[in-house]
């Protein structure tokens, strides 16, 4: 699944095409996905994109009219491409530009979205309960700390709950708690002050380089150019499960989650 990282890659990725474009088209093939995409061609042809924003793993298409929201789900992806590139099985959606250029949503298992809301954007029930951007200064270890007093879910699953922090996906969440030396199923209450300093740093760090890098590549994640990610070069655990711990040797245990794989290491992870 596209986690934070792959999707501002692709909004990296996309923006220069779409910013001051007027949307001359849309064709949507399929529209039958997470949710039935809506009538967006009446919303938004006509309309100039004035911004393309991020807010967790939702893309913000912005017009004087509204904002398109899509999201990548599990397995789709956004390309920039001409009106002669052929279409392949899973093109959904197609949003035609005044440039020639075109917008091409593809998603072999529909579990995105194309959606439209008029109302300031921040007020949308998909959106209006998230908690902080990572990468923002509002997520902090005071910050963190007070959200996590007293809870006695597991560490990992908190740094996973968009409504405490959003983005933190399975990848970065089992790289994060390496990194700061927390294990994975230690009581989110009961992570000290101290160590959850490093944690909110390390995550700030793996975030922001997994981005330079490009976003991570395991298995079909391509960038808006259809170029793969390479952080998964820099993995240290996730997907290593049996292997060897880069830090001391130990072989690294592998556990479910939240029914997610968890990799740790149980000599580097005490805390």
């Amino acid at each position: 699944m596209p986690e934070l990282p792959e999707v501002e890659v692709t909004r990296q990725g996309v923006s220069p095409y779409l910013i001051d474009q007027e949307v001359t088209g849309l064709t949507v093939r399929n529209a039958s996905l997470r949710w039935p995409v809506p009538d967006l061609a009446q919303q938004i042809v006509g309309q100039t994109i004035r911004s393309v924003h991020r807010r967790a793993k939702y893309l913000l298409i912005d017009t004087d009219a509204g904002t398109t929201i899509v999201h990548l789900g599990m397995s789709g992806s956004l390309r920039i491409v001409t009106a002669l590139t052929p279409v392949e099985k899973h093109d959904h959606i197609d949003l035609s530009l005044a440039s020639g250029k075109i917008l091409r949503f593809n998603d072999p298992r529909r579990f995105g979205a194309w959606l439209w809301y008029e109302l300031p954007i921040d007020a949308h029930p998909l959106l209006s309960k998230l908690g902080p951007e990572p990468l923002t200064d509002a997520f902090n270890p005071s910050y963190l700390f007070e959200s996590l007093k007293g809870k006695k879910k597991a560490i990992k699953l908190c740094l996973m709950d968009n409504h405490i922090v959003v983005g933190v996906g399975n990848i970065y969440a089992n790289e994060a708690l390496f990194a700061a030396g927390i294990h994975p199923q230690m009581e989110a209450g009961k992570v000290d002050q101290e160590r959850l300093i490093i944690l909110v740093s390390e995550v700030k760090q793996i975030l922001a380089n997994a981005i330079k890098q490009g976003g991570t590549t395991l298995k079909d994640f391509t960038n808006a150019e259809g170029k793969p990610g390479y952080f998964a070069q820099k993995l240290h655990v996730y997907g290593r499960g049996g292997e060897s711990c880069t830090h001391c040797g130990n072989l690294l245990s592998e556990i479910k989650l939240g029914q997610r794989a968890t990799v740790f290491c149980g000599l580097c992870q005490t805390r």
